[in-house]
């Protein structure tokens, strides 16, 4: 039997390499394509690659062909909120612009089931909710408002031409493949756990705690986080939905509590058995008190359940990839 190919988009990045390995564990092919403006040649390591940015679509069209994949797993997105903030342009362009080039490639290539990475920034300050998928979208930054675009895309590809997809909402990713093979490396680095394990490494001088005043137990503001395994696995399980033939369905995927900013910092002192340095700083502007997911239609429907989405596991794993994985351009 020929192996089903799947197209994954960014697919050297973060959580697209962790995608290309769980896919290929299911039995599928997956095809990296990226520019390698962000992503890694080093963490292609699980199918083909094809370098190329999706906005060229001659680029597009000669890979689908080349391929003929049975689904597009979208991850490649431009990601940063204070970039989005400071250059809107540049994420209507990357991300809106690019994804449409993309979209049409594959309706025109016959390949008509879409797997979305999305973000519950497409929310905007829903402070204090847990949110779920019927929650209304309110995006207050170009990041969150890109990938809100990118969903209206979807639906309307939908109704013209038969374009199914499944998008996934989710806040903070965390860890990394136990196994090491691939793992979270940017540069430069802007999420708390890789930078809290910089400072425990030395490889920075503290992690900085903006704001220690917010009225949680600890002080500090309240994040979910969903283990990078986990939420691939969730991306193969809509894949598998989209095969099945059930159709378009949105699904938001978190813990629904949340972990603090302190809570993090202690238990990475636990799991590693090293100090922390710690400085405290004001809160940063428009930073809310706490922002969680659900995700009781993806466990109900897709059977997911964020199995990995523990502090302990996804520091450990975090640390033991921090200890000797790296990319080199």
């Amino acid at each position: 039997m020929t192996q089903r190919t799947v197209l994954v988009t960014g697919g050297a990045g973060y959580i697209g390499s962790h995608a290309c390995k769980v896919l290929r564990s299911a039995g599928y092919l997956p095809v990296t394509y990226d520019n390698l403006v962000t992503g890694w040649r080093d963490a292609v390591k699980f199918g083909p690659f094809e370098e190329g940015d999706l906005a060229d679509r001659g680029r597009l069209d000669q890979v689908f062909e080349k391929y003929a994949p049975v689904a597009v797993m979208h991850f490649a997105a431009r990601s940063l909120v204070g970039e989005a903030m400071a250059n809107p342009g540049l994420y209507w362009r990357s991300n809106v612009l690019s994804s449409l080039t993309l979209i049409e490639a594959a309706v025109a290539s016959g390949c008509l089931n879409f797997v979305f990475s999305s973000t519950c920034a497409t929310y905007g300050d829903q402070d204090g909710v847990v949110l779920d998928e019927e929650t209304p979208q309110h995006p207050i930054n170009a990041y969150g408002g890109s990938k809100r675009a990118i969903e209206d895309m979807l639906t309307d590809f939908g109704a013209s031409a038969g374009l199914n997809s499944v998008i996934f909402r989710y806040f903070n990713v965390a860890g990394a493949d136990p196994e090491s093979e691939v793992g979270e490396f940017h540069r430069p680095e802007t999420h708390l756990i890789p930078l809290m394990l910089d400072a425990i490494d030395g490889k920075r001088p503290a992690l900085t705690l903006h704001g220690t005043d917010y009225p949680t137990p600890d002080g500090t503001p309240i994040r979910d986080y969903v283990h990078v395994m986990d939420l691939v696995e969730a991306h193969v399980l809509g894949l598998e939905w989209l095969e099945a033939g059930k159709g378009s369905r949105v699904f938001c995927l978190g813990t629904g509590s949340g972990f603090s900013v302190r809570e993090v910092v202690d238990q990475a002192r636990a799991v590693t058995n090293r100090a922390v340095p710690v400085v405290e700083g004001p809160r940063r502007p428009g930073d809310a008190v706490k922002l969680v997911s659900g995700s009781a239609r993806a466990e109900k429907e897709l059977g997911w359940k964020p199995t990995r989405s523990t502090l302990p596991e996804m520091i450990a794993d975090a640390w033991r990839w921090h200890q000797s994985g790296h990319y080199e351009r």
